[in-house]
């Protein structure tokens, strides 16, 4: 009796989305080749899931969708930290500071209780007592998550990597040409930047800023990368006020969204404005920081963070946000091409639902499940 073809599925994108896509579907998919492809390596300095860290922390408002994602990610994350034997997410809690605009965060509290989130409400007065370092001036209340924290971004999908090839994966470090042709019903094959073709029964592209260059047809500007800058400064030598023993990671949800996080495993006490950017070329952008942006960091920690007034800038980084129009990931099936997935649209708090996404893309792609609605490629048109 001839024995059955194996299932080959692709996936182009070694980012948090794909990455862990091409994971899950290797470990559930009965056996299925599956071939992870991305033109820079996993992590690199190009990718929206590249640098040092990223946040993780359930708080979205109104967003339920993603505080429950958030939450079986964090799941996974632990799960995963145990089974490779090393710390990619440091739990040291995320602070968020509330000024005179709480709809946000007053909204987030009932979803996050029923999600399960380890959390506290806490006072402005509470917030200057246990923390010392802060100025909080106009914060009137604060939501602590404690079970949040940050990941290492770069070294985590170097992981997922790693485990993917361990477990039977195959990885390919070539670009795919574009756009990509998926009117006949199913895509059969992508060519590669040396010239070869790749062929596959099914395709995942989770090619973050790049899909819409990719699919212009179909995406297009629904995914538009934004130039995001990131700075890092130095503490005093020896002052332990600001690093991750004394301070969690926080948000400050004021006139401008400002992050960041302490310690960063010693790189210096990071400091973003979530404020989304000027359109940017993630292939060919200059990752030069701009003297505006600098300014403003620098002038948000000295108001602040008063103690870190001067502190001198240590590192920098541009990177961009893969920026949807309502700010809801991407997930579902090319509407010409029912063996092809669409994946992306991060918008900039997509690293941390990595591993929940890929599992749940592996399941629709093993399955055929419909998406949830709100990441269906429909909604743009209504």
């Amino acid at each position: 009796m001839p024995q059955a073809k194996q299932r080959h599925i692709v996936v182009v994108g070694a980012g948090a989305f794909g990455g862990w896509t091409a994971l899950f579907l290797r470990r559930r998919g009965g056996g299925a080749r599956v071939t992870l492809v991305d033109a820079w390596g996993p992590g690199n300095s190009r990718a929206s899931s590249g640098g040092e860290t990223r946040v993780i922390r359930a708080t979205y408002g109104t967003r339920a969708v993603y505080t429950h994602m958030a939450a079986r990610a964090l799941a996974l994350w632990k799960e995963h930290e145990t089974r490779w034997h090393r710390q990619l997410l440091h739990r040291i809690g995320v602070l968020w500071l509330v000024e005179s605009d709480e709809q946000y965060e007053k909204a987030a509290l009932p979803i996050l209780r029923d999600a399960r989130v380890d959390f506290e409400e806490l006072q402005g007065a509470d917030v200057a007592r246990r923390y010392p370092q802060i100025n909080c001036e106009q914060v009137r209340w604060a939501i602590l998550e404690h079970d949040a924290g940050y990941l290492t971004a770069r070294r985590a999908c170097a992981a997922v990597l790693e485990a993917f090839l361990a477990e039977g994966g195959e990885y390919t470090q070539l670009g795919v040409q574009g756009p990509i042709d998926a009117r006949a019903g199913e895509l059969s094959s992508v060519q590669l930047t040396d010239g070869s073709r790749l062929t596959a029964d099914a395709f995942v592209f989770a090619c973050g800023p790049w899909l819409g260059a990719l699919f212009p047809d179909v995406i297009g500007e629904r995914v538009r990368p934004t130039r995001q800058e990131v700075f890092f400064f130095g503490t005093p030598a020896g002052d332990r006020r600001f690093t991750e023993e004394a301070l969690p990671v926080w948000a400050d949800h004021g006139t401008r969204f400002m992050y960041g996080i302490p310690g960063n495993e010693w790189r210096g006490f990071k400091v973003a404005d979530d404020t989304r950017g000027p359109l940017f070329d993630p292939t060919t952008g200059e990752r030069k920081p701009s003297d505006a942006a600098l300014q403003i960091a620098r002038e948000y920690l000295a108001y602040r963070f008063p103690g870190l007034k001067d502190a001198p800038l240590l590192e920098s980084r541009v990177c961009q946000y893969e920026q949807s129009p309502d700010e809801h990931f991407i997930i579902d099936r090319h509407p010409r091409a029912q063996n092809t997935w669409l994946l992306g649209g991060g918008s900039g708090h997509g690293f941390k639902h990595g591993p929940a996404v890929g599992e749940l893309v592996a399941r629709l792609v093993l399955t055929g499940e419909a998406p949830n609605e709100q990441f269906r490629l429909s909604r743009f048109a209504q």
